[in-house]
């Protein structure tokens, strides 16, 4: 007897692992691959870099890792394994049930399956592709309390168009990070792997989320990245975030300049794209250290001095231009290389405690406005409240930026700037009050893509969406044509010189998916053009 049981244990036992089966599940994307490819020593050792450079071997997007957001999914998944992982190959090898790895499809970042066993039927497991996906994948959001201070940009519009700050990386520069890293409404951020990472210079710990002694940073962040279903929606829903502490709430002191100068070193390191910062400084407790009014002229103080550099190394910094009226914007709100944000209230007009620039500046500031009286926020108990200060005003602006940067990846930090400075509401007369006016971000897009307001003959694309061939129509006299195609990430896909005589390029082998195309003919100004993959 004891025999035939044990003969049943080994069949059972049998049959039992022999109904596992194993799978490689494939990836759809990784994060922030531009900014990792732009930043290799954040995803390679120098040695691997040095030697990928002595053999002129690209870094590309197969040397990102895989996100391992979705590996925690996958492995939260029911009776699903993880046995290994291939960055090459942005795939996971799972085993469970054929069952249980067929339901992983349902999962929107699996793009399909393979099986290891040739005999299934189902060896490979593709998700059927929508033909319409372009269109109709258009983010559709109920902005709820948010609507004002979202329209009032023209933001919106953006997010109608997919432009929801995908790929754009933005470093928050702040005074405290409490439960951002549990709360619901940032829920939606961590499960799409867009909460980087973050330090607090002030304590020196990797924990950026510790200090409770300000809330401050969670309520500048939620004007960006909150989501609360038909209730709140941030700027910037889908963009990526460092943040970074260095602000002593307790006391004022210019270390916390040194801290600022510190982080904005540690972004640029990281490849962040933009900065936001709703802080500014000029008075300290000790009033030997406290700066004086001419002191605000874009050069003097040490903030100011680094913000000026971070902008030469190419990021967008945006920065509040403060609470204090005819007081006039603290540091490094008085930068050249600064975009300097005043608040409005609903109605768009001069919230009355809202910097007020002058003549010692070196450019003009403020240089725009946004919402930031009653501005609707998130405090660190996850509840949905109004406050008022260009501390919010300057991320409602950062997250529409954001926005901005993602639809045109080939324009520099100084031209974005100067396209939300001439889309204001003011563009033709900057005041002190207000700056430039307030943004029209859609605008500041359009005159870029828009062709039907431009005097000069320009190119002509079509079709658009295109499947196969794309045809372009030239101008008069002009005989050639450098195109550059850039995925909507700000990766260069394509860069080709196309003539009269043979105009037409082939895309049969790109990937389906919005990207924007850069043409530039023998004195023909710079046409750019949004293009659909289908």
């Amino acid at each position: 007897m004891k025999n035939k049981i044990l003969l049943f244990g080994l069949i059972f036992t049998h049959c039992f692992v022999f109904a596992q089966e194993d799978a490689w599940v494939y990836l759809t994307d990784k994060l922030d691959v531009a900014n990792s490819i732009a930043n290799p020593i954040s995803i390679l050792t120098q040695k691997s870099i040095d030697r990928k450079t002595n053999h002129g071997v690209a870094i590309d997007s197969r040397d990102v890792p895989v996100n391992e957001s979705y590996i925690t999914s996958l492995k939260a998944a029911t009776g699903i394994t993880v046995m290994a992982k291939s960055k090459w190959f942005n795939a996971v090898h799972v085993r469970g049930t054929e069952a249980d790895i067929n339901n992983l499809t349902a999962l929107g970042f699996v793009d399909h399956i393979d099986f290891a066993d040739n005999n299934l039927d189902s060896k490979r497991i593709t998700k059927r592709k929508d033909k319409f996906e372009i269109e109709n994948r258009h983010v559709t959001f109920v902005y709820g309390n948010t609507q004002n201070q979202v329209e009032m940009i023209n933001v919106d519009d953006l997010h109608a168009s997919d432009y929801t700050g995908s790929g754009i990386t933005i470093a928050v520069i702040d005074a405290g990070f409490a439960n951002v890293n549990t709360m619901a409404p940032f829920q939606r951020l961590r499960d799409a792997g867009n909460l980087l990472d973050g330090y607090d210079f002030v304590d020196r710990t990797s924990n950026v989320y510790a200090s409770a002694s300000s809330t401050h940073g969670v309520r500048v962040l939620s004007t960006m990245a909150g989501f609360v279903l038909n209730q709140f929606v941030g700027t910037a829903p889908d963009a990526s975030y460092y943040l970074f502490r260095t602000e002593d709430a307790a006391s004022e002191n210019p270390v916390e300049e040194s801290y600022w100068v510190e982080a904005a070193e540690r972004a640029d390191s990281l490849g962040v794209d933009l900065i936001n910062t709703s802080l500014g400084y000029r008075g300290y407790d000790n009033t030997n250290y406290s700066h004086v009014p001419s002191d605000m002229d874009g050069n003097t103080t040490y903030i100011t001095k680094g913000a000026n550099i971070a902008f030469e190394k190419g990021m967008l910094l945006v920065n509040s231009a403060g609470n204090d009226s005819f007081t006039g914007v603290k540091a490094p709100a008085d930068a050249a290389g600064v975009l300097t944000i005043a608040a409005v209230d609903s109605n768009g007009d001069h919230a009355w405690f809202s910097s007020i620039g002058s003549n010692t500046q070196p450019t003009p500031k403020p240089d725009v406005a946004a919402r930031g009286e009653a501005s609707y926020v998130i405090g660190s108990n996850g509840v949905i409240v109004q406050n008022d200060g260009t501390s919010f005003s300057s991320p409602i602006m950062a997250g529409g930026i954001a926005c901005l940067m993602q639809a045109l990846p080939s324009k520099t930090n100084a031209e974005i700037m100067q396209l939300v400075r001439d889309s204001g509401s003011q563009s033709g007369s900057h005041d002190f009050f207000i700056g430039y006016g307030i943004p029209n971000l859609q605008t500041a897009l359009n005159m870029v893509l828009d062709t039907t307001n431009s005097t000069q003959e320009r190119f002509k694309i079509f079709p658009n969406p295109v499947s196969e061939k794309l045809q372009i129509d030239f101008p008069k006299n002009t005989e050639s044509v450098n195109i550059i195609i850039y995925d909507i990430l700000g990766k260069q896909i394509i860069e080709t010189e196309v003539n009269r005589d043979n105009n037409t390029i082939d895309l049969e082998y790109l990937p389906s998916g919005v990207y924007i195309a850069i043409l530039q003919g023998q004195n023909q100004k710079e046409n750019t053009f949004k293009l659909i993959k289908e």
